[in-house]
């Protein structure tokens, strides 16, 4: 029993991934978020899943897919507009944080995933680690217990707490779709319970009142029936509608938070809500960035420091967070809450096109060779990254998931 775990990992060492997942479920300290470098124990996992993909690499003497040059453009963009920044001392930690989250991790993802047993693996903690924060977020709204909404402790966050609202429901959005397409591809009493599986997960995600989460779910999940059939898809979407009424209509939890929420979606160009608002602000702010820094952008992590520069004078100076472990607090505004404008005002727009470049060839392979989960993952990351960039914990999650997409790119495994 003791050479077990050791033997394990030398054989496969995606259990390194799977663990760097389940790690990022424990709840940070609120002391260590508030400090200028927060590591995390997940963090610490991924630096070792690095080094073992490296020693993995190194042992077997194979070169990387050739596929794995579409990270290429990423590094060096990322390194010219680190090198051209004012402020180098700044933008360098970025830079490597940038570069772990779009190119290390992903490359020990490829690495480590050698075949299907692997990626169920990996597979398997992403549904797990989403079944934990589902159950976590679902208690907190059945207690009162949630990040602050409107005044009352009704919003799901699972173990990230308020001052990672959208952690909670990138995780269970990922699980979601993992069991969505991978039930798809099942047969019997398996598929029933993956695809029920998938339905479950999606009532903490609707607590956890994300607008944005809820948008690009929709675009994965529809993307993911329509390439499984077409008249599949209509009777899902036609379920999930009746779902989803009676959910906010019939399950008396936070139903009128729901309700509201929802027609917010659809009024957040007419009439946006303060938070919407500071949205679009941030945004301009960003843009006025990469105006003035067209090629090469600011530098990587030098949106905060500019702010005040660019923003509008209606932008807030942060927003409300309230939960039980966290207390009450005023969080700044430091990103534009837009992954695509914080690298074009951060790294220009050579940045951007390499940004762009890695996502839509990723999920360009990803349909064409039919791989229903993995369109699934990369539909979600593409539409929510227009909501929100990255940050807190789920960003090593968001790392893993684009290296699982790689990974299939490559070699071709099927969960």
């Amino acid at each position: 029993m003791r050479d077990l775990p050791l033997g394990s990992l030398i054989r496969r060492p995606s259990i390194l991934a799977a663990l760097t997942v389940l790690l990022t479920c424990l709840p940070s300290d609120q002391a260590d978020q508030a400090s200028a470098v927060h590591i995390t124990v997940a963090d610490v996992a991924s630096v070792v899943l690095i080094i073992a993909a490296a020693a993995c690499l190194l042992a077997s003497r194979r070169p990387l897919p050739r596929r794995a040059l579409v990270l290429a453009p990423v590094v060096v963009a990322a390194t010219i507009a680190t090198l051209a920044s004012p402020d180098l001392v700044t933008s360098l930690p970025g830079h490597i944080r940038y570069l772990q989250v779009f190119v290390l991790i992903p490359l020990a993802v490829l690495v480590t995933l050698r075949d299907r047993v692997d990626a169920w693996l990996v597979g398997g903690a992403l549904v797990a680690a989403a079944g934990v924060q589902g159950a976590v977020g679902f208690y907190q709204v059945l207690t009162g217990t949630g990040a602050s909404y409107g005044g009352e402790r009704v919003r799901a966050v699972g173990t990230f707490g308020a001052l990672d609202v959208m952690g909670m429901a990138t995780v269970v959005s990922y699980g979601a779709i993992i069991l969505l397409g991978a039930g798809l591809t099942m047969r019997g009493r398996p598929r029933i319970a993956t695809l029920a599986g998938a339905g479950v997960l999606a009532v903490p995600l609707v607590l956890s009142l994300s607008r944005g989460a809820w948008v690009a779910l929709a675009c994965a999940a529809l993307l993911i029936l329509v390439m499984y059939g077409t008249r599949t898809a209509a009777r899902v979407v036609m379920v999930t509608s009746a779902g989803v009424i009676l959910l906010v209509l019939g399950a008396g939890v936070g139903s009128d938070t729901i309700g509201q929420r929802l027609a917010s979606i659809t009024s957040s160009v007419t009439q946006p809500d303060q938070s919407v608002s500071d949205r679009y602000d941030l945004w301009r702010t960003a843009e006025g960035m990469w105006q003035d820094h067209p090629l090469t952008g600011v530098g990587p992590r030098r949106f905060a420091a500019l702010r005040d520069s660019y923003a509008p004078t209606g932008l807030s100076s942060g927003s409300d967070t309230d939960d039980p472990v966290n207390g009450y607090q005023r969080q700044p505004l430091l990103s534009p809450h837009n992954m695509y404008l914080l690298v074009l005002s951060e790294q220009g727009l050579l940045g951007l096109v390499a940004f762009v470049f890695l996502l839509g060839a990723l999920l360009l392979w990803s349909v064409a060779y039919g791989g229903l989960v993995v369109s699934g993952l990369l539909t979600w990351l593409i539409v929510d990254f227009a909501y929100s960039d990255i940050g807190g914990a789920p960003t090593l999650v968001t790392a893993l998931v684009l290296g699982f997409a790689l990974s299939w790119a490559s070699g071709g495994w099927a969960l």
